[in-house]
């Protein structure tokens, strides 16, 4: 009668604690949850373990054990609770790199993964279990993308100047990292797609800001003159058509926009100081979109995006530009 009193009785845990079950017997688990205050009597532990064998087998991972969990709770969380979810989020716009450093840096997880292909991760929260290899999860969000980009190409719009699903992930890393709107991706695809219909240089500042970092961001660092030039197959001002592969991980959003761009001409747009965009289809209407921002800023001079010289001015490229001299 004690005893099964014992199994039952609050345990001595005064709030919910997460405890990393190694593999082995019921010695080692007995000992663990006693180093982690979840009970008080790893003897008794062990006994009822081993009397309640038929319920099943203790699992090893990391469990959560709450405030006061008897015996018997403690018994039932091992043989049939799962196990601590931990998570890891990379954003959209990331380069391979970046996604690298997240990874490796995330805790909980275990051993070390390299720079995976450019564009070959899927943007979003990953959820792994306590010692998990990175380089699975790394996997899982690689097979995340391969699938939805697949659906998403076979959905796309035919009339779409892309060959293929790799070519619409590299134009889709070109739109993620042109703009913090997804509201305005359709319409900056748009711009590109009319381009490479029309045969014209994409002039895309990612691009360049891709190349000069050696593929290590795609964006939020000024350009110069000097970036316009740089030889890099990845400098759309240098080289025409879209580059050999993509320059950072895309979001579902970013995809489905090059799959289905805005039904626009447009060929342009600038930034307008306030997070967003203004298009046109012509040069003079990029000229004119320039000269109402500058205007923009002799009034508002706290919206100027930092550093912003229009190369579209010298170039007529598709964008004004965020320049450094």
């Amino acid at each position: 009668m004690a005893a099964h009193h014992n199994f039952y009785d609050p345990g001595p845990l005064p709030a919910t604690v997460a405890v990393v079950i190694p593999p082995g017997g019921s010695a080692e688990v007995a000992a663990t949850l006693q180093k982690d205050g979840a009970t008080s009597h790893p003897l008794l532990f062990r006994a009822a373990a081993w009397l309640t064998r038929k319920d099943g087998p203790l699992h090893a991972g990391e469990y959560l054990v709450p405030a006061r969990a008897s015996l018997a709770d403690i018994l039932h969380i091992l043989r049939h609770g799962l196990p601590v979810q931990h998570q890891v989020t990379f954003p959209e716009g990331l380069t391979s790199a970046q996604i690298a450093k997240i990874l490796n840096t995330t805790p909980a997880a275990s051993g070390t993964v390299a720079p995976p292909p450019q564009g070959a991760v899927l943007p979003q929260t990953y959820d792994f279990v306590r010692g998990e290899p990175r380089q699975a999860i790394l996997a899982r969000a690689a097979k995340a993308m391969r699938q939805k980009l697949a659906t998403a190409w076979a959905g796309r719009d035919t009339t779409v100047p892309l060959a293929s699903a790799q070519q619409a992930l590299i134009l889709a890393s070109i739109v993620q990292a042109e703009s913090p709107e997804p509201a305005e991706f359709p319409e900056i695809a748009a711009v590109y797609e009319n381009r490479l219909a029309k045969g014209m240089k994409l002039q895309a500042d990612p691009t360049v800001i891709f190349a000069s970092s050696a593929g290590e961001t795609s964006g939020g660092v000024p350009i110069s003159r000097t970036d316009l030039t740089n030889p890099s197959p990845y400098n759309t001002y240098a080289h025409s058509g879209l580059p050999p592969g993509p320059i950072c991980a895309p979001g579902l959003a970013a995809i489905t926009a090059v799959l289905h761009p805005a039904a626009s001409k447009a060929l342009y747009f600038v930034a307008t100081g306030h997070g967003g965009h203004v298009f046109s289809d012509s040069f003079q209407g990029q000229l004119k979109n320039i000269e109402v921002y500058r205007e923009s800023q002799k009034e508002n001079p706290g919206t100027r995006v930092p550093g912003f010289d229009l190369a579209a001015k010298e170039t007529g490229s598709a964008r004004g530009s965020p320049r450094r001299d």
